[in-house]
């Protein structure tokens, strides 16, 4: 498919008037690899990140640009590609506070030189619907997406949904088999779920407002991923536990995958080949 197609086909589906970005090229220092930098990412800071590629013969989709990620596919012999990933960036909260770290740009030569262009849809795929990372995280948990909370650069990053798990131990056990390694379970509430509801952020949604729209809503189960115990989020922790609302956490890369996974289908449809790169999950997340 021709690179331009493929590229006004994700803006139809995906990019909406409304929506607004974090200056990545700025707080998260993207602004070290300007020159591989298209002039439509930085505008908008979204969208098409690295246009290297004419005709796209193959994609790959990830949740983050990491070396490994980046290696893979090198690796893999690919030429005329796209990789779509969910952050334009490379998370890793062990460097905190500058947790997002830029691309390599060794493996950034090697994508021009092969024609692997970049593409990045972060707030648009946070956003409510199909394939959102919080709607398809909740899907993966075998429950069923309600409605939409949490307003987040113009779109609704979190999720109601309903579930016919009982206990949080037992909502425990299928994130686990879901995300496929332990998760954390801050146990602030009561062992049942309220009225067979839960909410999720995929990714990282532990603020104090939004765990305000979860306990205004009547829920007291909160999946998502960054959930670690720390001097940042001291606060929010103890606004949970006053609050008695329960916190599962399953780190940022394992609870946004299921959207990247989701995506294979939508690409394929499109009549191109394409499969999702694993990447590690960083426990410290939680």
């Amino acid at each position: 498919m021709e690179a331009k197609q493929l590229y006004e086909v994700l803006e139809k589906d995906f990019i909406k008037p409304d929506y607004t970005e974090e200056d990545w090229l700025g707080s998260f220092k993207m602004n070290e690899i300007s020159e591989y930098l298209s002039d439509n990412f930085k505008q908008r800071k979204m969208g098409l990140v690295c246009d290297f590629v004419e005709d796209i013969k193959k994609v790959y989709t990830a949740v983050f640009p990491s070396d490994d990620v980046m290696q893979e596919i090198i690796d893999e012999g690919a030429e005329d590609a796209m990789l779509f990933v969910h952050h334009p960036a490379i998370w890793d909260i062990r460097k905190s506070p500058d947790i997002f770290q830029s691309m390599n740009t060794k493996l950034l030569d090697q994508f021009k030189e092969k024609r692997i262009s970049i593409y990045a849809l972060h707030v648009p795929l946070d956003d409510f619907g199909e394939y959102s990372t919080s709607c398809t995280l909740v899907k993966a948990l075998g429950a069923k997406p309600e409605n939409e909370f949490a307003p987040y650069f113009g779109s609704f990053s979190g999720v109601f949904a309903s579930t016919d798990i009982k206990t949080v131990q037992e909502l425990k056990k299928r994130f686990e088999k879901a995300v496929g390694h332990e998760v954390n379970l801050y146990n602030y509430g009561s062992e049942e779920i309220k009225d067979g509801m839960i909410a999720a952020i995929g990714g990282g949604g532990n603020q104090i407002d939004m765990l305000q729209q979860i306990i205004d809503e009547g829920i007291n189960t909160f999946v998502t991923g960054i959930t670690v115990r720390n001097d940042y989020s001291e606060k929010t922790h103890q606004f949970a536990e006053a609050n008695k609302l329960n916190i599962l956490g399953g780190t940022h890369y394992s609870t946004e995958k299921f959207a990247c996974i989701a995506l294979v289908n939508y690409f394929t449809s499109k009549g191109l080949e394409c499969r999702f790169v694993e990447d590690v999950p960083m426990m410290e997340d939680m």
